[in-house]
């Protein structure tokens, strides 16, 4: 099932993708998609749907943040060995955590805006989990019964902030528009296998990220486990798990970075596609 949101930023309806691909109307049963709507028993309900019969959005509405009411966006750094090598790096010996404002959340199709005066801004495109139960001390083996789904996202980061400002990697990754999530929650009954889904990230139509989920270093168990030692995860909190190699900032021979005027387009099987475009903010 692919749940999501459409309307103006800040009024955003629920709505679900049919199989047939056309956006269906869940405002009559549902207030919003958040935490409140994410527990099994509401999923199950929401499946057990008759798509067909629900109204269909004319026309083609924004898309916002397939999830609302998010209350906090747990980042995992260096997931995947060939970008910690990028990145001149060495593999972590165990996750690396930092944390993203939910004030950076946008739309899958929203504009980026470029912080005044930035000169390094990236991209990542990542795969997010979304939770749906409450998570505690859980063990890997209980991990994924605390899932609700996955979300395509993309961790823009503003590398000068991340790295050369001093402190901790937050205010890089923090900035307005900087978590572009969607198009839409697929929930976890339809992805068999969250460490088999090809990922990948175009900019002005040059292909710059090619992976794949099997390259985690660290896999979704694992991640929401240990996670889930440091702090309670809730429903409706959003964990993204790291890029594959082909960041602007691994470029060779020398670093690439986004401008306005640039266009991305990012996917991932099964979770759709973003096309973000980059402007002076």
């Amino acid at each position: 099932m692919k749940l999501l949101r459409y309307g103006p930023p800040g009024a955003e309806r629920p709505g679900l993708l049919d199989g047939q691909g056309v956006l269906r109307d869940l405002s009559m049963l549902l207030p919003d998609i958040g935490p409140a709507q994410l527990n099994p028993r509401t999923l199950s309900a929401l499946a057990a749907l008759d798509a067909a019969r629900l109204p269909a959005v004319e026309g083609a509405p924004r898309l916002g943040c397939p999830v609302g009411g998010v209350g906090k966006i747990v980042c995992v750094g260096l997931n995947y060995a060939d970008h910690a090598r990028e990145a001149g790096l060495q593999p972590p010996a165990e996750p690396v955590l930092f944390m993203k404002a939910v004030t950076a959340l946008s739309g899958p199709n929203d504009p980026v805006r470029i912080p005044p005066g930035a000169a390094k801004t990236d991209w990542e495109v990542e795969l997010g989990i979304v939770i749906g139960t409450r998570a505690r001390q859980v063990t890997e083996a209980q991990a994924l019964d605390c899932v609700a789904g996955y979300v395509l996202a993309n961790d823009v980061s503003e590398r000068a902030w991340q790295m050369e400002r001093g402190g901790q990697w937050d205010k890089g990754k923090s900035f307005d528009t900087f978590a572009p999530v969607g198009p839409w929650l697929v929930t976890a009954d339809e992805v068999p296998d969250p460490h088999a889904i090809a990922l990948w990230l175009e900019v002005n139509g040059r292909r710059m990220q090619d992976g794949s989920t099997r390259d985690f270093i660290f896999g979704v168990p694992t991640v929401v486990s240990y996670i889930s030692q440091c702090m309670t995860l809730e429903p409706g909190d959003l964990i993204l798990t790291g890029t594959p190699a082909g960041v602007g900032l691994g470029q060779k021979p020398s670093p690439q970075f986004l401008k306005p005027g640039d266009v991305m387009r990012l996917g991932g099987a099964g979770l759709g596609e973003q096309t973000l475009s980059c402007v002076a903010g």
